[in-house]
């Protein structure tokens, strides 16, 4: 390819802008609407062969359009349809409609959402209730059975399972282990549950049994008292494990030969089914100990489906009086927690059982006080209260399953039978959680009237008024009681002398007091927490509600200069002295402020200690901090700092980023937002002043220059770096400060060099070419409007660019450099125009400064024909096989500039396309480009030809267009 004369092709913007247009056309209003139900019709003729014909049918009467998506609920969409159906159902004739209401409040009485599980509780009752005491267990060690289970047995299945009764219920069959801490104790538990598991794989049903019995004789076992509730949760574990493998067996026997609905009857159950079912519940008879036969039937509960209609009703109040044999309370309150647990599961239409339970163990409660229940506790060393609150996960499931969804005149006779039995203090705690908490707001005043009653010895009143803030801290008591209720209660509360339990209770108050109080009484709880947890540093063993306390108050008070002028607030901060709960703290108040604050401040009361908190975040980051917590905090500081506003006080803004830019130099996303808001700042000032700089605004804009410029290269990411010169150089630009925009863009030319060939994103390598050309052609598209140095001179800063270009190292097999020299080309061509594309307003671009002079464009010409022999000289260079394709690419990337921005009236460079083009055909001819792309070409060099300054271009199209079918 012989060297070519370059020529830029003289542009006219304007009128070329007017050409690209599209072309305006007036909206022609008629009764089609492209929302419009579309109706079809049969035609009466069937000439053309069409069957139908589609219209558009609306009425025209009304002066009201319809709403598209309204005006299909009439049924005529499928959705609407299907709707309209589910709404009529069909009762099957079998049912009548005494049965059917009786099955819909049945279905309405079953458990929702709103009942809080029994698992979501076990988690906590097992890290309550622990013991530092030796415990022992009783396992069965049935006899394995694998041999006379296999093929080869000649023994019938008969005699077998006969053979296997008796060997398991031998005498010595068990083994007692003593001595056991608690983490044993809960193993062995979870072995005896999976050996329940492989006992029942393996069809050893009796063994199966024989393992449940075992464990539900350890529930009558109270000899450690303390680690019982969490006894009862690991036991009941196997029961329900049992209960569900029970039940599943004889339900899959009832499948023969049909399988059962789930709604079925026990008429629908076969005889076989029954049988097995009764077998069971023999067996279970057959139980000599009270505890172990009740526990076990009362797992089976749901297997009475099977044999009855009425069989779980009879069931519940059998299984309700049998508990009153059970001599101790603390057994008997469990077993029927238990009771209710499984009645809730199955049959929970069934109040009057849960009611029953409920009454009979207020009736037994006296037993707690008996003399063996006393003596008891001495031979454990085991105080009353601490006794008492064994009682509270069986109460508080107990009146769970009460309270559910019962009226308000049920709370009302809980509460006159806690007075007959002399307002006894754990019953009361029970009832206030169990109840919904808008019943027991509306009668605070009168809880507390009985919590003043209780007895102080067995269940510490604060305790109950933490119970009775729970309810108060979702539910309004009536606003007149609301102050009396407040005094009330922290009357008890602060003189609860165990830092511990104050701050449990003040922790739950402190909800209250937000909600329905000012900042006056928060500020005067504040003091009274600070005064309690203070001494001996007793807030280091209380962070976790310290924290709540925080997040409570922010809940409800969102004005920080309301929040600020508590005068408390600040030392109970100061309270938080561990580095990372501070922190913690630090960050959700920095999200609550960044969430709720909606105009900028510049009010000293907010800022002052909202930048002391920022401070305390930014301080603690250090080596080992991960770069998801440093992006976290920058996040919270960013947004501090955009809520940041002086008005038209510029130059206290600068000050304010100057200090900011001190306190936060650990984070660089926090220094890169700094320096957008000094670019912004200054931008505002030109927006203010018109673009007419006065001396002293011209002086502020300097400044943000010099800020901007003294603070970038303190960045690491070298991108970050190269943006920033750019686009502090543009903002330079635009105020007229032509040496600080010169210093800006001859630094970030220089840095190129720097530019490393992979860069780290999100923890992996790339490279950094894609990143570095995006850069270049924006630089590119920059230097349009920058005028030359006059000491530089002519293109200083392209030609600096291009040098810099030419000596980076760039990857192997690399064609970045050459798209860099085409992506060039414009710019020059560009800049030989007579107006430019674009200016900055009071800024002379070369356009002005040169005026057209020849030599500036012989510059830039000859500049043009050195970037094209570069080109074109690495198009020789490219091989065969992988060059095809890179050839292709990069000559029809060069033709269509040389299309766009070239005078192709000259031969040689009009040559020079055609070449290029067929270039371009080899490659496409060997499958690397895409048909396309061509065809779109030729159709706009096509259109273009049509104009009519560019008349020449068919010549031009023809021979390209003959290429193409060759």
């Amino acid at each position: 390819m012989a060297s070519v004369q370059w020529h830029s092709r003289t542009r006219k913007y304007e009128s070329e802008l007017h050409m690209c247009r599209l072309e305006v056309l007036a909206v022609q209003f008629s009764e089609y609407h492209p929302l419009k139900a579309i109706t079809v019709t049969d035609s009466k003729s069937r000439r053309g062969g069409r069957k139908g014909s589609t219209s558009s049918s609306s009425s025209s009467s009304s002066s009201v359009a319809p709403d598209p998506l309204s005006s299909m609920l009439d049924g005529t969409d499928p959705l609407s349809l299907f709707a309209v159906v589910s709404e009529t159902p069909t009762l099957p004739h079998s049912i009548s409609a005494g049965e059917l209401g009786r099955k819909r409040k049945e279905k309405e009485e079953e458990v929702g959402s709103d009942f809080e599980l029994w698992s979501s509780k076990r988690g906590e009752i097992l890290s309550r209730f622990t013991t530092t005491e030796k415990l022992s267990i009783n396992l069965f060690m049935g006899s394995d059975k694998s041999k006379a289970s296999s093929p080869s047995s000649a023994v019938s299945e008969k005699v077998r399972t006969r053979l296997e009764e008796l060997d398991d219920l031998e005498e010595g069959s068990q083994r007692e282990l003593l001595n056991l801490s608690q983490k044993d104790y809960v193993n062995r538990i979870e072995e005896l549950n999976q050996s329940l598991k492989e006992a029942w794989g393996s069809d050893q049903k009796v063994k199966a049994l024989k393992i449940v019995i075992q464990c539900s004789k350890l529930l009558s076992d109270t000899s450690v008292i303390q680690f019982y509730p969490s006894k009862f949760v690991l036991i009941t574990d196997i029961l329900d494990t049992f209960g569900g493998l029970v039940y599943d067996r004889i339900w899959s026997m009832c499948a023969d030969p049909h399988p059962l609905p789930e709604s079925f009857s026990a008429d629908d159950v076969n005889d076989t089914a029954k049988e097995t079912c009764l077998n069971w519940f023999f067996k279970i008879a057959s139980i000599r100990e009270l505890v172990p036969r009740l526990y076990v039937e009362a797992a089976l509960l749901k297997c009475n489906r099977f044999l009855t209609k009425s069989g779980i009703q009879e069931t519940l109040q059998r299984l309700t009086a049998m508990i009153r044999g059970i001599g101790d309370p603390l057994v008997a309150v469990y077993a029927r927690a238990y009771l209710c647990r499984v009645g809730m599961k199955v049959a929970p239409h069934l109040k009057d059982s849960l009611n029953k339970n409920f009454f009979d163990l207020l009736a037994s409660f006296r037993q707690v006080h008996g003399e063996s229940v006393q003596n008891q506790l001495v031979l454990q060393r085991v105080e009353i209260p601490i006794y008492l609150t064994l009682y509270s996960p069986a109460i508080h499931w107990i009146l769970q399953c009460v309270a559910y969804r019962a009226p308000e005149v049920l709370l009302t006779e809980m509460m006159d039978r806690c007075k007959k039995l002399g307002n006894n203090a754990l019953l009361l705690n029970s009832v206030m959680w169990a109840f919904r908490a808008e019943f027991v707001a509306t009668r605070a005043t009168d809880f507390i009237s009985m919590i003043k009653d209780c007895d102080e010895a067995g269940f510490p009143k604060h305790l109950l008024f933490a119970s009775l803030g729970h309810s108060l801290s979702v539910a309004d008591p009536p606003e007149s009681e609301r102050l009396s209720i407040l005094n009330e209660a922290w009357k008890v509360i602060t003189k609860v002398r165990s830092p511990r339990d104050y701050i449990n209770c003040a922790e739950i108050w402190v909800e209250f007091t937000c909600r329905h109080f000012t900042k006056r009484e928060v500020n005067t709880v504040l003091a009274d927490i600070i005064k309690h947890i203070t001494p001996d540093r007793a807030f280091e063993d209380a962070y976790p509600q310290l924290q709540s306390v925080i997040k409570k108050i922010l809940t409800y008070f969102h004005d920080f200069s309301v929040l600020f002028l508590m005068e408390k607030f600040l030392p109970f901060l100061d309270m938080f002295q561990k580095d990372s709960v501070r922190v913690e703290v630090c960050k959700s108040i920095m999200e609550v402020f960044i969430k709720h604050q909606q105009e900028p401040t510049r009010d000293p009361v907010i800022l002052n200690p909202l930048l002391h908190i920022c401070k305390t975040m930014h301080d603690s980051v250090n080596a080992l901090t991960l770069d998801d917590e440093k992006r976290a905090l920058s996040l919270l500081i960013n947004g501090f700092i955009r809520m940041v506003s002086f008005g038209r006080d510029f130059e206290q803004q600068l000050s304010f980023c100057v200090e900011a830019r001190a306190t936060f130099c650990n984070l660089e996303p926090i220094i890169i937002h700094l320096i957008h808001t000094v670019n912004q700042l200054a931008m505002e000032t030109r927006r203010v002043m018109k673009g007419n700089h006065s001396r002293k605004t011209a002086a502020f804009v300097r400044a943000c220059a010099t800020y901007g410029f003294i603070t970038i290269p303190s960045l690491t990411s070298i991108f970050s770096r190269l943006n920033l010169y750019l686009l502090s150089g543009q903002v330079a630009l635009a105020n007229q400060c032509l040496s600080q925009a010169d210093a800006f863009l001859k630094a970030a030319v220089s840095l190129l060099p720097e530019v490393p060939r992979t860069i780290s994103i999100e923890g992996k390598q790339r490279s950094s070419e894609p990143f570095l050309l995006d850069f270049i052609n924006n630089f590119l598209s920059t230097l349009l409007v920058v005028p030359d140095h006059p000491e530089q001179g002519v293109l200083y800063l392209v030609r600096g660019l291009l040098n810099m270009v030419q000596d980076y190292t760039w990857e192997d097999n690399s064609d970045a450099k050459i798209r860099v020299y085409i992506s060039a080309l414009p710019l020059l061509a560009a800049m030989s125009q007579e107006s430019y594309l674009y200016t900055i307003p009071k800024v002379d671009s070369n356009e002005t400064l040169y005026g057209g002079d020849p030599k500036f464009i012989a510059e830039i010409n000859k500049l043009c024909e050195t970037l094209i022999s570069q080109v074109l000289d690495h198009l020789k260079e490219l091989g065969q096989d992988e060059g095809v394709r890179r050839q292709g690419s990069l000559a029809f990337s060069l033709s269509g500039c040389l299309l766009a921005h070239g005078d192709l009236r000259n031969n040689k460079l009009n040559q020079l396309v055609v070449n290029l083009w067929n270039l371009w055909n080899l490659s496409h001819k060997r499958g690397f480009c895409d048909t396309r792309t061509s065809v779109r070409t030729l159709e706009y060099i096509k259109h273009q030809a049509q104009q009519a300054d560019m008349s020449h271009l068919s010549d031009v199209t023809a021979r390209l267009s003959l290429q193409s079918r060759a």
